[in-house]
């Protein structure tokens, strides 16, 4: 069985070797929490057994835990700019059998070190069975919600260095009108990071993600929070939206 009030206490346990004071710490505990509760959603809607719903939520509680010892021997969470923390992770759990902590047995340590693993990449490896598939797109899902969230509720509340005067590059326009997730190297600018975010609905595996976005407005809450001055930003802005919508309808009729 596995005890989700016990593990949720173990990574609190976790986390406070950390410097909570930190914003960009405190905000990754309370991201895993909320990745958790979303995963658990998603999970049920998808008729998991109890013990698999409790499964996703323990994964959406571990997905993150490379991000703490990442930031504080790094100082960033650019996987880039440092490791891969959805691989820091799993060395993590693993080392001197951490993830015992978490879970009493070994019976779901594939599913739980897969999902971790893959929940950050720009694509699921094709090896995966289905079970770790499985929660592997949950935990896709959940994460990405949540990075909608913090979009909205968390950040770019003001003019972050001028986004509003920025203008979309043509290359990440011309990969979202593709319905591709825009790809990092390209974001040369916040506006490219923010239009990267919306492009997240590209790789949402189910319904139930897609109503989520939908009933929270967390596209239209994103693309309608700055007055832009230019006038082809106005356009894409507006095309962005249109395709979003379009996307979306289209994956639920499906």
């Amino acid at each position: 069985m596995i005890d989700i009030r016990k593990a949720e206490n173990e990574f609190l346990i976790y986390t406070k070797k950390f410097d909570l004071k930190n914003i960009n710490i405190d905000r990754k505990v309370h991201h895993s929490i909320r990745v958790s509760k979303v995963s658990k959603e998603i999970a049920t809607d998808l008729n998991l057994s109890d013990e698999e719903v409790k499964l996703a939520e323990l994964i959406g509680i571990l997905h993150d835990i490379g991000r703490f010892e990442q930031y504080s021997v790094y100082k960033t969470f650019s996987d880039l700019k440092s490791v891969d923390h959805g691989s820091l992770g799993v060395e993590i759990l693993l080392k001197n059998n951490y993830i015992r902590k978490y879970v009493v047995d070994d019976r779901y340590d594939n599913i739980i070190l897969k999902a971790i693993k893959n929940h950050n990449q720009l694509k699921v490896e094709s090896s995966l069975n289905e079970k770790e598939r499985l929660f592997s797109e949950i935990i896709r899902d959940a994460d990405k919600i949540d990075i909608f969230y913090e979009a909205v509720e968390v950040f770019w509340k003001q003019d972050v260095d001028g986004i509003k005067e920025q203008k979309i590059s043509d290359e990440v326009f011309e990969q979202f009108k593709n319905e591709i997730i825009v790809e990092n190297s390209l974001k040369k600018n916040n506006l490219d990071r923010f239009i990267g975010i919306v492009s997240f609905i590209f790789d949402i595996n189910f319904k139930i993600s897609l109503k989520i976005l939908e009933e929270n407005q967390y596209i239209t809450r994103i693309l309608d929070r700055f007055n832009f001055k230019d006038e082809e930003t106005k356009h894409r802005i507006n095309v962005i939206g249109q395709i979003s919508k379009k996307y979306i309808e289209n994956k639920l009729k499906g």
